[in-house]
Order: C-alpha cells, then structure tokens, then sequence
C-alpha cells in the first residue's frame, strides 16, 4: 500500500491535476492500493484566509470578490478534467455549495466583527475539500473509480484550532474503518490534506503545510509500505537551487538528517511528517510531479554508508539575533530561566541559543515579526536588573541561520574548520555557532546580507556541488 499526496503545485490547475491523475492510474495499473491525500490548488488557503481576515476588519466585499474567483478557478479545472457531462455538472454544483457555505461563514464573520481560530479552521480548509472531489471525478472519469473522503471522517485531533495535534489511537480506528472498505472494493480514496476534526466533529487544520502531516498519519493508521510526497521539485537538495547552481538531490538520507533540514529551512517537507513514518518505520519518498521518473529522494532509518558528513546546507532568513548582555549576571542564577520564560509567555518561537562561557550574555534567534514584542517584555521583566546594571543592554541585529546537516559529522573531525574556513577566506563573519549533542547539525549565524554568498561557499567548501 502507498499514501500519495500531491501539493498545491501539484493541484495548481487542469494540466498538472491531468499529470497527477496519471500517476496514480499508473500505480494503480500495477495493481498497488493506493490512499491519495491532496492540497488546495495553488493560492487557494491564501485566498481563504485574505477573506476571512477581510470580512473581519469590516470589509464585506472582498470575500464575494474573492468566492466568485476561486468559483471561476475550480470551474475551470473541472470543465477542462473531467469529460463525462453528468459528472461534471454534478461537480460543479457540490463547488458551488461549498463556495456558497465561504460566503456565509464570511458573512457571519463580518456581522460579528471577529474572526476566531475556530472560524478561521472552518474557513480555510474549504481548499482542499473542492481538490478532492474533483481529482476523485477525474480517476472516476477514467475508469479507476474513487472516492473524495474528508479527512474530518478520519483524523481525530484536540481542540488547538490552527495547529491541531492528532489523537492517533482514535484517529487510527478511524482511517481503517473507513478506508479499508473501499479499497477491498477497489474504490481509491481521495483524501483532504491539512484537515482533521475534534472528537465532536468540529473541524480543525494542522498547520500551514499540513498535507504531508495528513499523508504521514494516514501512513501510520494504515500500516503502509511507504508514503510519497509529490511535489515540483525532484527530491529533497543539498542546498537551496535558487542559491547553489550546483546544488543536487540527495537519493537517500535518514530520518533524522531530514528532520533537521525540514526544520532548519528545507521547504520541500514539513518537520511534523518525519514523526509518524520514522515511529512506524514507514519509508518516505520525495518525488516531482512535474519529473515523475526522476528517483527523487528516499527518507528511512539508515543513511547511505560512505556518505559525505554533510548532506545539505539550509537557511532561515528573516530572524533577530536577540542578546541579553551584561556583567552582573556572571554567576547570578535563574538569569537564563527569567529570559526564556518571558520569551515563553509572549508565545515567540526560540530558533537557536548560545551562552557564553563568561556567562556576560545570552543570545537567541527569534523570527523578526515577534522583534518588538520580545524586547517590549524582556525589557519589562528585567527591568529593575536594568537599574542596578546587572543587565547593561537588550539588543537586536537581524540575520539568518545557516546549518550544515549530516549524521556523519558525529563521526568526521574537522567539519566546523572547513566551514570556518569558507566563511573566513570570503571576509564572512560567524555572529554565533550552536551544536546540539546529536551531532546532526552545526548552526551558525551571519549577518543577513551575507547569508547568500555563505551557504554558497560552504557547499563548495564541504564538496556538496562533486557527484
């Protein structure tokens, strides 16, 4: 058994909705259940959101605007994928009623002025739900019948709206009573992505690139072979393409290798995915839609053997490097555990954390839309450290992390030298260094306006662009 899914990319319109069609006939051919999990089509959730968050702020014409495009996108779609002319029209009513309900959630939204996490879950998963069905009329259309199943049926999640944690005992009874049926009788299921719902059938979504969440759960529940993520690129890169002309897809990597690189940058897969299939030892391919008999990149237990340390080089833009400095916290305890409970409470997410080893400061990466509000309070909570000069300063530069990941570098000496050198032979300065006790990663920080020239040098420098 494999779980497909396919991204917005993926489902961006009739072309490559056709592409993705015959992927699955062909897996389907070859006679392989197949459990399918897709994305809104391309912009879709952007879209949804823009007019939910309109609707709130009073705005109650860019939601109609807003609900006749999306009409006109999907209607598109389902005229130029799906032949047979019953289907298609009874298609196009069921988008109708689905765009009609967006029309009323934002309409409620508008009258009430407020747009909860709840009423923003309920809104934005409209997206996939229309991509189901019509990627299900598509197979049907060709002869390979299909289901679209909500993934409100299946996936069982706690009540944290916008960012809904799966109940995997539950959700796995689920997904097996229900989807084990329909491919004994050799109907493939079309599932939603990014959506789940509380025990009392309340919808949910599990985060901004959910889809491959919902395909590694499913994975789980259902005992299969291997999960596939097919999305435009062919695999997961040792470097950002955009960046590095050099850069080359890795064919195999660990669980653990692609947990770092998904976390430190790599857009290609969502951190939560490793967490079911690496728990359930289920291997996980990263395949492009758009090159489907390229290999793309396999993830499983075991990196290959006689494998560079290094496998990728990843970057997060747009952080603060946020310093806690002053000469009266040497030896003060509880100083580190005020900083990060303050930081805690503002619900900022920390990125990295360096101390040194005078303990005359702190430093941590922070996304730079939460700048204001962290200094705001740390300055409030030390405030009377401040006054005794204890704490002679908070201050922010903005920069990017850089992180050089590989399981091998546990094992190779010299890893941090090399990438020293690369920065240091092009006038590159390291603001900060943080190695975890894995040994799986070492980030540095660097000035932003050099974090370009620096993953470009230290993929040369660690031989990342030689085959």
């Amino acid at each position: 058994m494999i779980v497909m899914k396919f991204g917005g990319t993926s489902m961006g319109n009739s072309e490559v909705i056709n592409r993705a069609g015959k992927i699955i006939q062909q897996r389907l051919e070859e006679g392989q259940e197949t459990v399918v999990v897709v994305s809104a089509m391309s912009g879709v959730t952007d879209s949804l959101t823009h007019a939910a968050r309109s609707a709130a702020s009073g705005d109650d014409l860019t939601f109609r605007q807003i609900k006749h495009r999306l009409l006109s996108q999907h209607h598109q779609a389902v005229t130029e994928c799906i032949q047979d002319k019953h289907r298609q029209r009874e298609l196009l009513d069921q988008i109708e009623t689905r765009l009609s309900e967006l029309e009323a959630l934002c309409q409620s939204i508008y009258i009430l002025g407020e747009l909860t996490a709840r009423g923003m879950d309920a809104v934005s998963s409209l997206g996939e739900r229309l991509t189901a069905r019509i990627l299900a009329a598509l197979l049907t259309d060709q002869g390979f019948p299909a289901q679209a199943v909500d993934a409100t049926e299946l996936i069982i999640t706690n009540d944290e709206f916008g960012a809904a944690i799966p109940l995997m005992e539950k959700t796995r009874d689920r997904a097996r009573s229900r989807l084990l049926p329909l491919l004994a009788e050799g109907i493939t299921p079309v599932v939603t992505g990014f959506i789940g719902a509380t025990r009392d059938g309340i919808t949910t979504t599990l985060g901004r690139g959910g889809s491959d969440y919902t395909a590694a759960i499913l994975g789980q529940a259902l005992n299969a072979d291997e999960v596939w993520i097919w999305t435009d690129v062919d695999g997961i890169m040792s470097a950002d393409p955009r960046l590095v002309e050099e850069a080359r897809t890795l064919p195999q990597i660990s669980y653990a290798e692609a947990a770092e690189l998904s976390y430190f940058g790599a857009k290609v897969l969502h951190s939560k995915t490793i967490i079911p299939t690496q728990e359930a030892d289920i291997p996980l391919r990263i395949l492009n839609t758009l090159n489907p008999s390229h290999p793309g990149t396999l993830v499983c237990r075991e990196t290959l053997q006689n494998e560079r340390a290094v496998k990728g080089i990843t970057a997060i833009t747009d952080i603060a490097l946020t310093t806690v400095e002053g000469r009266g916290m040497i030896g003060v305890p509880g100083i580190a555990a005020k900083v990060f409970t303050t930081v805690a409470r503002e619900g900022v997410n920390v990125l990295m954390i360096t101390q040194s080893s005078s303990e005359q400061n702190i430093c941590f990466a922070i996304p730079r839309t939460d700048v204001e509000r962290t200094v705001k309070a740390l300055e409030e909570a030390f405030a009377p450290e401040l006054t005794r000069r204890n704490v002679d300063r908070i201050w922010v530069q903005e920069a990017a992390i850089i992180a050089a990941v590989g399981a091998g570098i546990q094992n190779t000496p010299g890893v941090a030298a090399r990438l020293f050198n690369a920065l240091g032979k092009h006038g590159i300065n390291c603001l900060c260094i943080a190695q975890g006790s894995s040994k799986h990663n070492i980030s540095i920080v660097v000035s932003e306006s050099k974090y370009e020239a620096a993953v470009r040098h230290i993929h040369k420098e660690l031989g990342l662009d030689e085959e």
